[in-house]
């Protein structure tokens, strides 16, 4: 699988956590904001951790993704758990050998040796602190889909106790743990920095760079040195149809791919059949979107148009939102509807509609905000069906 490394930017960003920009805030806890499919994991895993670690850091991986129907909370516990247990030496690997129950770490954590990669008997913090101890280097928490904590009260408490953690363990001039959140919607992220209540509030939120220009000529430059015949290769059509795809490197490349396959077909410039197939792509995210749309129960429609028109303003059951939804169904639709569609919109699979553990609600695809702002720029909002009736 073809990877572009970004060592420049990952550089940088170990800069800002560590508090070497003057103005920055990173190291209070870095927060990167990128649409999915962009890249943003990939970075993190094969740029940005590689780097922190040839600069002496112990970092933990947690992808909070991985498994949705485990609690947050639990997995970031366990990914802390397993790294000290690869930290907790040859004492403790005796302790264990020689059927010993637990064994103390750093003078703070205690580890039941039979539940390896699980934390018992102590507070995030002190586990946190443990691993710095034990590692004698600083610890960074990469925590990717950071915005799914949100949704349980548990999730809520791993947030707060992590930012305990960076509160005790870092002093002025002192960095002892370096937190990382990504997040594939902005506005999910925000809600962990933008209110009083939040776990980190007063933090800033970072869109990460997309690929760029840079991506598109190393692409070209791998395409020229192995198809030479295709020489020169038109990175301008490539950029296009880069943007076509949304700058979702892995969509790019299948269709760089086909276009490029002996078997494929393409008659003419492989660019040009690139640059269709991100046209299509792009018909296809939104026939789908319209799909989702004009599938659902008419309160359903209307919820999730207040929802997409109001992004973060939106409350569903005041008297505003109410009369809206009578408005669009024209008939008196109740709270107790408006909670029922919401409901039904988060079990659809895939789920239209996100839920926080504070019953704050969001559309789930970030890309549907896009999709609704360009049909309503266009005077094309609402959707209709074929016969032209929206239903």
């Amino acid at each position: 699988m073809f990877h572009f490394p970004r060592p420049v930017l990952a550089k940088r960003l170990v800069q800002a956590m560590r508090g070497q920009d003057v103005f920055g805030d990173a190291h209070n806890g870095l927060f990167l904001a990128s649409p999915r499919r962009t890249g943003k994991s990939t970075f993190l895993q094969s740029d940005l951790k590689p780097e922190l670690e040839r600069q002496g850091m112990v970092v933990v991986y947690v992808d909070l993704w991985s498994d949705q129907r485990r609690d947050p909370g639990a997995l970031v516990a366990e990914v802390i758990g397993r790294a000290l247990d690869t930290k907790r030496g040859p004492v403790a690997r005796a302790a264990k050998a020689s059927g010993i129950d637990n064994v103390t770490i750093a003078g703070v954590l205690k580890i039941d040796t039979g539940k390896i990669g699980q934390i018992d008997g102590s507070t995030l913090p002190d586990a946190l602190r443990a691993l710095h101890e034990v590692a004698k280097a600083p610890v960074v928490l990469m925590i990717d889909e950071a915005q799914h904590a949100l949704t349980s009260e548990a999730g809520e408490a791993t947030m707060a106790a992590l930012k305990s953690a960076r509160d005790q363990l870092n002093t002025p001039g002192k960095v002892n743990l370096m937190l990382v959140m990504s997040g594939s919607d902005r506005d999910k992220l925000l809600r962990l920095v933008n209110t009083n209540g939040a776990a980190f509030f007063g933090s800033q939120i970072q869109r990460m760079p997309a690929l760029d220009e840079d991506f598109i000529a190393s692409v070209v430059s791998l395409i020229e040195a192995q198809r030479p015949e295709l020489r020169p290769v038109n990175s301008n059509k490539l950029s296009a149809a880069f943007r076509l795809f949304g700058h979702r490197p892995q969509f790019f490349m299948e269709a760089l791919g086909q276009a490029l396959s002996p078997l494929s077909g393409v008659e003419g410039r492989f660019e040009e059949a690139v640059e269709q197939a991100g046209l299509q792509r792009q018909r296809d995210d939104q026939l789908q979107m319209e799909s989702d749309y004009l599938g659902l129960k008419p309160v359903e429609q209307a919820v999730l148009w207040r929802m997409l028109d109001q992004a973060q303003r939106f409350r569903p059951y005041d008297a505003e939102a109410l009369r809206f939804y009578q408005h669009q169904t024209g008939k008196k639709v109740t709270a107790q509807q408006a909670q029922n569609a919401l409901e039904s919109l988060r079990q659809r699979n895939p789920a239209l509609v996100w839920k926080s553990a504070r019953g704050e609600y969001a559309v789930d695809d970030a890309a549907m905000h896009e999709w609704y702002q360009q049909l309503v720029a266009d005077h094309q909002w609402p959707p209709v069906t074929a016969k032209g009736v929206q239903r």
